[in-house]
């Protein structure tokens, strides 16, 4: 059954009152009021890196229905109100929102990742990322979904993803001693609303002055073949640089994790 309008104030209340006195795990009885509740008992959890906040509660029992069971249900109602959803299978943007510690999933967006002419750097990271969220709105009709997508320039061309050793070797020999910009598309759809926040960060990487016998044993040790730019800024990569300039490192890894958080409390989800 779904509980009454009239029940959730009291409940709301307990629920205040549980986090307040940092309660992570507590049971609270269905008042009685509500027809056939005297045998059912709401089992509830905090969930991790959710900011806890009346309204939090409040959603929180709106969007969950209580089933009359003889037994205790288990329920984990303190959750973000809507599911999150990464638009992409790339490990390292996991990794990346994984630092918020808040629950999300990951979906596979299929996505022709090709310029179109005459298109701008700018202009392909933001469409690409709205594409890729768009391209799995109908598996997650309800949650907020993320996408991301990076393109690394250099003297006005789009270097992208070297896909092999040779292409890898030849963007290298191009980035030494200079100054590769880095634009990384940002999209957080709101599939529920279909509100739509799009930007795009940029990320400047100075090079050092490279010999061809630092950029093999480099692509040797770290093949980083499916990186856009041929390097792994995580690992060995720094090893190539002499300076780097951004407001935000995980731009450079793929998610820009300042402006995502932003884009998250635009549509209510509160970070810490």
């Amino acid at each position: 059954m779904t509980l009454p309008l009239e029940a959730y104030p009291r409940i709301e209340n307990l629920l205040w009152e549980a986090h307040c006195g940092q309660i992570s795990l507590a049971k609270i009885p269905i008042p009685e009021q509500v027809p056939g509740g005297q045998n059912v008992t709401i089992l509830y959890e905090f969930l991790p890196g959710v900011k806890i906040t009346r309204n939090t509660c409040r959603t929180a029992l709106i969007k969950w229905p209580f089933t009359n069971l003889s037994s205790t249900p288990h329920m984990s109602l303190i959750s973000p109100s809507q599911r999150l959803v990464l638009a992409s299978t790339s490990p390292f943007r996991k990794e990346i929102l994984q630092k918020l510690a808040i629950p999300f999933d990951t979906a596979s967006p299929e996505v022709d990742e090709h310029e179109l002419d005459g298109e701008s750097p700018e202009k392909l990271v933001r469409r690409l990322a709205q594409s890729k969220t768009r391209a799995v709105i109908a598996d997650y009709p309800e949650a907020l979904i993320i996408g991301s997508d990076q393109v690394a320039c250099i003297d006005g061309e789009i270097l992208g993803k070297p896909g092999d050793r040779q292409n890898a070797m030849r963007q290298l020999h191009k980035a030494s001693g200079k100054t590769v910009t880095f634009y990384t598309g940002l999209c957080l759809l709101n599939a529920r609303s279909q509100c739509t926040q799009v930007a795009c960060e940029l990320f400047k990487v100075h090079f050092r002055q490279l010999n061809e016998a630092q950029i093999r044993r480099y692509l040797e040790h770290e093949q980083p073949f499916n990186c856009a730019g041929s390097f792994k800024s995580e690992g060995m990569g720094i090893t190539l640089f002499s300076k780097l300039e951004g407001d935000d490192p995980n731009t450079l890894i793929g998610l820009p994790l300042i402006r995502l958080v932003e884009m998250l409390g635009n549509e209510g989800m509160e970070i810490p």
